[in-house]
């Protein structure tokens, strides 16, 4: 099948300057798969995002997107004018109009039926979330795109969300990319992790990037084979020359309370 998105090569630096932010990035997602980017703050997570979309240059290598793509986009952070009342349903229809079908439907398949006239500061974080989910949803894409989609939610809220993102690919046959810290529930919801600090670390499934040493170095692993947190010091270069899952790395973990 042919991918939906690839990039070869492709080096991104901070904007504005030419420290490099991710080098040598080879990625592609098929569709209907699930991919999660992990990585420590600073790592380039959210940077290789706004590239695959377009949003941020290349200085070299290449982004090739298919023809027929359809990006549905869940950002990161949204911010609401608290002065500016707005329902539910006035956001769903920005910046395109929609019919009250459509949103009543969409909002229902994300499991937030009946908030149209809500005001979106009236909303839970989990509502809020599922709104957002519900938007992107609304011009039917074939890729989802999620960053940092669970933030501000408690465990059981994590736990849901991720649970609705699979039954939407099931449903819609979308393929999903989502940046994500919440370890635990994404290496449970993914067919494809990878890795990411400041150039591909790690990549695979979940079962083997867990036991990746790049893996635990960024992230630490309990004795049961559960994630835990760790503080983590690189005292390590990276090996640029190797694919990061067998690299020697040097690295020291104290582990969190």
């Amino acid at each position: 099948m042919t991918p939906f998105i690839r990039a070869e090569a492709a080096t991104i630096l901070r904007p504005g300057s030419s420290s490099v932010v991710l080098e040598n990035i080879d990625f592609q997602i098929a569709p209907q798969e699930i991919v999660t980017v992990l990585g420590p703050n600073g790592s380039g997570k959210s940077s290789l995002v706004r590239a695959l979309l377009g949003h941020m240059p290349l200085a070299s290598g290449r982004i090739s997107r298919r023809a027929d793509l359809r990006i549905g986009y869940v950002p990161q952070r949204v911010q609401i004018d608290t002065a500016i009342p707005m329902t539910v349903r006035r956001f769903l229809s920005l910046p395109r109009r929609i019919s009250d079908q459509m949103a009543a439907q969409v909002l229902a398949r994300t499991g937030v039926e009946g908030l149209q006239t809500r005001q979106l500061t009236q909303l839970s974080g989990g509502q809020f979330q599922r709104v957002l989910l519900a938007r992107a949803l609304l011009h039917d894409p074939n890729l989802l795109v999620l960053d940092e989609p669970t933030q501000g939610l408690d465990q059981p809220g994590i736990v849901a969300f991720y649970k609705l993102i699979e039954e939407v690919r099931g449903e819609t046959g979308a393929a999903v990319l989502m940046v994500s810290h919440d370890l635990l529930v994404v290496m449970r919801a993914s067919d494809r992790v990878i890795c990411l600090n400041g150039h591909i670390c790690c990549e695979g499934t979940p079962q083997h990037v867990s036991t990746a040493p790049a893996y635990r170095a960024l992230f630490g692993a309990g004795g049961d084979g559960a994630l835990a947190l760790y503080q983590h010091r690189h005292d390590h270069d990276h090996d640029h020359s190797d694919d990061g899952c067998h690299g020697h790395h040097a690295h020291h973990h104290s582990q969190q309370g």
